[in-house]
Order: structure tokens, then C-alpha cells, then sequence
């Protein structure tokens, strides 16, 4: 048992034991009711992955589906999914006050994505901490939004389900339309919009955004230097962000299924938002089905590029882009090394940045492939568009989710998984840890390009 079979085992493990209390009739609503048991664990095992992977497609409306308990369980895999199964297991072990191993350590330095073993525990008591801040700031800014419309206690109940939903990345809504009703509403899109960013850029860069800030308010002459990672996520993700606006708002600007209808200032909202829920949310305000092509296309760019290292998000990370995107620049300009912010960045890391991009493409790829000949009464561009969204535990949709058959939704559980736990990370979980050789083999040019 490898430190990535450990991982890859605790997913599977929540991901069953979510699926079985999905199946207990107290967690069935009415709709439940009139299934087949077979229709019944499928959606059980979709809906428990799709929770657990935080990606938020599903195949029934589960605020109808679900009861409250339902629910309740739905929105406990999020949470459980977000944090990451070594990270959930470490604050159990907190709570018993059980002593941490070595091994212990180093599976928490994989799961949070951490260059070092030094105050790793110390990490998940901040994670905690600023999951807590988060998420309850998120609660009692919607209420404002749902309790006038709701009722204090379905208000309440519907601020908890979205406010965990938005700061996890998850994107389950328990309105049949996810939030569309809600498109012209500014209170919602920016909490929400606010929530998923800083969800998205991972819990090192919060805390370190944090300390940076108290260390300028308490005027210390000595400032820390903020991290390359620091300034590659938040660079990164803000350039994405603002692209994505200008590219969403400019090709749905005449669509009337989309943006037509709506004034200027209410355009510039829903875009923003489109393009901040593209980064592995999964929450809309507008049709997705309903977008144009090229819509759609800058919607799958975001996605697969999804959030940061060490976040509730998917995708290949923003890391892992700019990287490659440095490599393409140091090329152009003729350097043997690669750097960014005047740092050199590892040969390793370049070769690890090829292989998650390379090994993502090519689960990409194969999901569309076989979803395509299961369900040859899809559009190739709405399959291509539904994996995406699974691999990049988005949760978008054009609407097919519910059109899959058992053997596609299948495929889709485990395109879910697969990007949730990571390529690298799953390969290393069954081929196991590359053994040390001291043989080094003779250099060869050879073309390229």
C-alpha cells in the first residue's frame, strides 16, 4: 500500500460509502420513487462521484430527487471531496488526538500539493480554519438573496447547499435551472463569483495572501517575499478570469439564448460569471445549451485549464499552463533554461507539467471516444463538452447529462474520478513508485516540430 493507493483507495472508499447512504429511503425524495433499483444505484454512484470528485454534474434535478437528508449527505461528500480524503482522515485523527507519522506526512504533502513536510499539520488546521470563514461569509450573504424570496428556514437551508457548493468548487444547485433565476441578481453573483475564486486558488496562496496583508497592516519594515507559486496562481488565474469575460461577453453578446435579452450592465454579470464558474464551479446563470460555438469552445478551454494546485478545483491547473507556456517562451527566445519572475523553474517540474497535460488529453480523448459510440444519438460537440466538464470536476452542461445511458454514465464516473485524483497520481497507484537506477544512457538529437 503505496502512499498513492492509500489516496486513490480513500476516494473509492467515500465514493461507496456515499453511494450507499444515497440509497437509504430516508435519503430519497418522491421522484426516487417511481426508478427501476438498477436506474436507482446508477444514479446513486453518478450523483456520490459527482460529490465526492467536487464536480457537480447529475443526472436527476436533486433538489427533487433528494430529500433533505438526501441533501444533507450530498452536501457532507462535497465537503469530505473538497478537503481530500487524507486531508478529511487527518482531522479525524486531530479530533482523537492521535500522533502523526512520517508516512502520515507525506501522504498530506501529496494531497495538498506542498513542497515540504514542515508544518503540514499545522496547514490543515489553517485549511479548516479558512474553509469555516469562507463558507459561513458565503451563508450569510445569501441569505439576503433567498430568504425574501423562500422563508427563513428554506432560505437558510438553500444559503448552506450553494454557499458549500460555490467556496468547494462543486457547482450543485437545488433549482432545476442551477441559477439561472438569479442571473440579474448582484448579491448572488458576487458572493458566489467571490466563493469560487478564492476556493480556486488553492489554500496555500489564501493563507499566504492573509499573512502578507497582516504583515503590511502591523507596518513591519521586513515584508516576506511572496512565493513564485503566489505570483503564478494569482497572475494566472486573474489574466484567465479577464480574458474570459471580454471573449464570453464579445461571441454571446447578440445571442438571444444567452445575453440578447439582457441591459449592458447585466451582460458584463452573467459573462463574468460564465467565465469565473467555467474554472471547475459548475454553476450557470445563462443556457449553456444555449451558446453559441465559440461559446462553448472558450467554456472548454477554461475548464481544462481549471483552477490552482492544492484548491477544491480540477483541470491541468494554472501551474501547469503557464509553465508550458514559459517553456514555449524560453524556446522562442533561443534559452536553454526556463524562468518566470526571474526564477528558474526544474527540469522536473517541466517534464511532470508535459505529463499531466499529455495524460490528460489522452483520458479526454478515449471518454469522448467511447461515450461517442455508446451514444451515437449525441452530438460529437456536446459529448466532447460533457467530458471535459467531468474530467475537469466542472459540472457543466449542455443538457445530456440525463440523455446518458448506464454504460456512459459509467464512463463519465470514472472520467470523474480520474481527474479528480489525479493522472500521475493514478498511474503511480498501479504501476507503483519508480524504482532509483544509476544507469544513464547515451544523448541522441533527433526532430522536432
Amino acid at each position: 500500500m503505496t502512499i498513492s493507493r492509500t489516496i486513490c483507495l480513500g476516494f473509492l472508499t467515500v465514493i461507496a460509502a456515499g453511494t450507499v447512504l444515497l440509497l437509504m429511503p430516508f435519503s430519497l425524495g418522491e421522484e426516487a420513487l417511481v426508478h427501476s433499483p438498477i436506474t436507482t444505484f446508477i444514479t446513486a454512484l453518478f450523483t456520490a462521484t459527482s460529490a465526492v470528485c467536487v464536480t457537480g454534474l447529475s443526472v436527476v434535478n436533486v433538489g427533487e430527487y433528494y430529500s433533505f437528508w438526501g441533501q444533507l449527505v450530498l452536501i457532507l461528500l462535497v465537503e469530505v471531496g473538497a478537503l481530500g480524503y487524507m486531508t478529511a482522515t487527518t482531522i479525524l485523527l486531530l479530533i482523537i488526538g492521535r500522533k502523526f507519522g512520517l508516512r502520515d506526512k507525506l501522504a498530506l504533502q501529496q494531497t495538498l500539493d506542498t513542497t515540504g513536510l514542515g508544518g503540514v499539520v499545522s496547514l490543515v488546521k489553517s485549511v479548516i480554519a479558512t474553509m469555516i470563514l469562507f463558507q459561513l461569509t458565503g451563508v450569510f450573504l445569501l441569505l439576503t438573496v433567498f430568504v425574501p424570496d423562500y422563508g427563513f428556514n428554506q432560505g437558510l437551508w438553500l444559503s448552506i447547499f450553494h454557499s458549500i457548493n460555490g467556496f468547494n468548487n462543486a457547482g450543485f444547485s437545488l433549482f432545476a435551472d442551477s441559477l439561472v433565476r438569479y442571473m440579474t441578481s448582484p448579491m448572488l453573483n458576487l458572493t458566489l463569483t467571490t466563493l469560487i475564486i478564492f476556493g480556486g486558488l488553492g489554500y496555500q496562496v489564501i493563507i499566504e495572501l492573509y499573512l502578507g496583508i497582516r504583515e503590511r497592516l502591523s507596518r513591519n519594515i521586513t515584508h516576506r517575499e511572496l512565493s513564485l507559486h503566489f505570483k503564478i496562481v494569482t497572475s494566472t488565474t486573474f489574466f484567465l478570469l479577464i480574458l474570459g469575460t471580454i471573449l464570453i461577453f464579445s461571441v454571446e453578446f447578440n445571442n438571444p439564448n444567452t445575453l440578447e435579452p439582457l441591459t449592458l450592465s447585466e451582460k458584463i454579470m452573467a459573462a463574468w460569471f460564465q467565465s469565473v464558474t467555467s474554472r471547475t464551479a459548475g454553476f450557470n446563470t445563462i443556457n449553456t445549451g444555449g451558446m453559441t460555438a465559440a461559446g462553448l469552445f472558450i467554456t472548454v478551454i477554461l475548464m481544462f485549464v481549471g483552477a490552482s494546485p492544492g484548491s477544491t478545483g480540477g483541470g491541468i491547473k494554472t501551474t501547469t499552463a503557464r509553465v508550458l507556456l514559459q517553456c514555449t517562451k524560453a524556446t522562442l527566445q533561443g534559452r536553454d533554461e526556463v524562468l518566470c519572475y526571474q526564477r528558474q523553474i526544474p527540469a522536473t517540474l517541466i517534464l511532470k507539467a508535459v505529463s499531466v497535460v499529455v495524460g490528460s488529453s489522452l483520458v479526454v480523448l478515449f471518454s469522448t471516444l467511447f461515450v461517442s459510440l455508446l451514444q451515437s444519438n449525441l452530438d460529437f460537440s456536446e459529448v466532447f463538452f460533457e467530458i471535459v466538464s467531468a474530467f475537469a470536476t466542472v459540472g457543466l452542461s449542455t443538457g445530456i447529462t440525463g440523455l446518458l445511458s448506464p454504460l456512459s454514465q459509467l464512463v463519465v464516473i470514472a472520467t470523474m474520478y480520474i481527474g479528480r485524483v489525479g493522472v500521475l497520481l493514478l498511474m503511480l497507484a498501479i504501476v507503483g513508485d519508480p524504482k532509483p537506477t544509476s544507469i544513464d544512457y547515451p544523448e541522441e538529437n533527433l526532430l522536432v516540430g
